[in-house]
């Protein structure tokens, strides 16, 4: 870009047309006029959000996906050692009495 704007002023092309044929004499007033704001359309504001939710609620799906698998496990492991246990103390229970 730089060496465009340099080429410009060479060849004696200006920028911008920055000669006008109104000549200001005084203070002039602010545009205070309100715009009017567009209007949103039906849900149009809540569809950004909406899509921040569901990038939440999937991650939130996905912790609780495996937070579910990592107590199954536990339960499952906890389980496997009771039956373990419970087999010990009835085998020994029968070895005391023969």
């Amino acid at each position: 870009m730089a060496k465009n704007r340099n080429k410009n002023k060479k060849n004696g092309r200006a920028a911008m047309d920055v000669s006008s044929d109104k000549t200001v004499t005084g203070p002039q007033e602010m545009d205070t006029s309100e715009s009017a704001a567009p209007k949103p359309h039906i849900g149009g504001s809540h569809r950004k959000m909406k899509g921040v939710q569901m990038k939440r609620s999937k991650n939130v799906r996905k912790m609780k996906a495996i937070a579910k698998a990592i107590s199954k496990n536990e339960k499952l492991e906890e389980r496997v050692t009771r039956n373990e246990s419970k087999i010990e103390r009835t085998q020994h229970a029968k070895k005391l009495y023969e």
